[in-house]
């Protein structure tokens, strides 16, 4: 059994946006040499998210409006009574999800018609990771 760990480093440019990430994830696969096998990939940040989904730009905006709806910016959380202010960001972090594991297959990321990972942040414009932790044969 092959063990690859490799972390996607990056800045956001935006308070809150989504980031196709799925050419990086394809390139520690290919690296890892393993050819059948499962591939997690984590975002390493409590504001953040990683999901699959479709790259289509209006069902992004769909996500990003939707989530503003459930878990609006700036109302008053508890949370922010500890000083912080990103109650918001951890909430609609929760709803998208921490990670997702995708299969591998004859070397390659096993993904259904038009499945792509995205990182979604909700707290940015700082650098960020994302932990990509491959195993397999």
């Amino acid at each position: 059994m092959k063990s690859y760990k490799e972390e996607v480093w990056f800045n956001t440019k935006r308070k809150r946006e989504l980031i196709n990430i799925t050419p990086q994830v394809a390139e520690a696969v290919r690296k890892s040499k393993v050819k059948e096998g499962f591939c997690l990939v984590n975002a390493m940040h409590i504001t953040a998210s990683v999901f699959i989904n479709d790259n289509e730009s209006g069902l992004h905006q769909d996500f990003l409006e939707w989530l503003e709806k459930l878990a609006p910016y700036g109302k008053a959380y508890k949370h922010h009574q500890t000083g912080e202010d990103n109650g918001d960001a951890h909430l609609k972090r929760t709803i998208m999800g921490r990670e997702v594991v995708v299969a591998i297959t004859e070397g390659r990321l096993d993904f259904g018609p038009w499945e792509q990972i995205f990182y979604g942040e909700f707290d940015g414009q700082r650098r960020k990771r994302v932990l990509v932790k491959i195993i397999g044969e």
